[in-house]
């Protein structure tokens, strides 16, 4: 337990955490300026988030998108995007527990944030600075946040303003852009992290957001699975619901045809997903993924469908037969039964990956290995699933609906070559 005279303080990450991530500068401000800006600014983080540009240039580039927007309409709109569910809630519980709250932000402007502060009733937010002429945006930006290390030098300097010389701080985050403040914490904490932070944090929280108080507060944590949802239980159905890709092509349909099949579904999903965004969606889709995600992913785009489908058109094209159908089973069978057992018997947490267990894996390779028995011998079914289930719980940074199936695929043709 901390001391009583401790100055106790939580620091929360906005986006992904507070407000949906990528939503508000895709979808309610580029997208509602024009096609070209909306395609321009998911170029933009396209190339931050796989390292091409650095945070700084992105959100510079992004900005003098912005250009001549009314500040007030900037504004209104931000107003309009959503909370995370269980925001309000979690700010409130923490404030009874006598913690202050402060949220820090690289992409959302302090100006923004001071107004969502007074619905929060957080305590410190720091956030870029916009230029703004005449009450229009310049497209300028600029301040601490934006710099390299720039979230810690703002976190220092709200530390610095609390008066006690005893603080207890707490930093709840999502992504790798905040790890300078891990370091000025005393406890950190990943909400639905990335890779990095899944390494790199204390605890790791899926789910609700509610699940951060019991830890913030230091409360003991029953090491227990948390079970099933109705939602988990529709989305790992769909996810396993694929291995019949593998059957159709072996049996009824041409690989190439089924491709094209999966593929068009695809861009028919990811249509009605952006459309979501921007209030108009098709009925039918919407109705599937919202009852096969959470609360709080889907006031996000929700893009794992997306990577779960190329995953399987990849394997269907590069690999020959019968490794494409091994790959593709490897995918469905071996990654929906690991996340669907790791939910319901999972008890020992993976070391480097705090997202993962082993039984949850252990039961997705056993899955795996006797659905390739279907297309391979014995050895090469093993030899499959052994690589996709070990790639399956590695904290890598491309998302694994992608990783496992091309990793099972690409080592079977190895060991093919080899051996046979």
């Amino acid at each position: 337990m901390e001391p009583k005279d401790q100055s106790k303080l939580v620091v929360f990450d906005v986006e992904g955490i507070v407000v949906p991530k990528r939503r508000f500068m895709l979808f309610e401000i580029a997208g509602k300026i024009g096609v070209w800006p909306f395609i321009k600014a998911a170029l933009l983080g396209l190339l931050y988030e796989i390292g091409l540009i650095s945070l700084k240039q992105a959100l510079q580039d992004i900005y003098q998108l912005f250009e001549g927007l009314p500040l007030d309409r900037f504004l209104s709109l931000f107003r309009g995007v959503p909370l995370m569910p269980g925001v309000e809630r979690v700010f409130k519980d923490l404030r009874e527990a006598g913690f202050k709250i402060a949220m820090i932000s690289s992409g959302i402007p302090r100006i923004a944030l001071e107004n969502l502060s007074g619905n929060l009733e957080a305590d410190y937010v720091s956030g870029l600075e916009i230029g703004v002429s005449e009450g229009l945006l310049t497209g300028d930006v600029w301040g601490d946040v934006i710099e390299r290390d720039g979230k810690a030098v703002a976190l220092r300097k709200i530390l610095n303003d609390q008066l006690s010389s005893h603080r207890y701080c707490v930093v709840v985050a999502d992504d790798r852009n905040n790890l300078p403040m891990f370091r000025l914490c005393d406890l950190t904490i990943g909400y639905n992290p990335d890779f990095i932070l899944s390494i790199r944090s204390d605890h790791v929280v899926k789910g609700k957001l509610s699940g951060i108080v019991p830890l913030v507060k230091g409360e003991s944590i029953e090491s227990r699975s948390r079970g099933l949802s109705k939602r988990d239980l529709v989305r790992e159905l769909i996810h396993i619901s694929g291995f019949s890709v593998s059957l159709v092509c072996a049996h009824l349909f041409g690989r190439y045809i089924v491709a094209t099949l999966v593929f068009l579904v695809t861009s028919l999903y990811a249509i009605s997903e952006t459309g979501r965004m921007f209030g108009r969606s098709l009925p039918l889709i919407t109705y599937i993924t919202s009852s096969a995600t959470g609360e709080s992913e889907f006031q996000e785009f929700v893009a794992s469908p997306i990577f779960y489908a190329l995953g399987i058109v990849m394997s269907i094209i590069l690999f020959p037969e019968p490794i494409c159908y091994v790959s593709v089973t490897v995918l469905t069978l071996g990654d929906g039964f690991a996340a669907v057992l790791g939910e319901k018997f999972g008890r020992t947490p993976v070391l480097f990956n705090k997202t993962k267990n082993l039984e949850g894996t252990a039961g997705g390779f056993l899955v795996a290995f006797m659905g390739s028995l279907l297309f391979a011998n014995p050895f090469l079914a093993l030899v499959a699933s052994a690589a996709g289930m070990f790639v399956e719980v590695l904290p890598l940074p491309v998302n694994d609906n992608l990783t496992v199936p091309l990793a099972s695929g690409l080592v079977l043709t190895a060991v093919s070559a080899v051996f046979l």
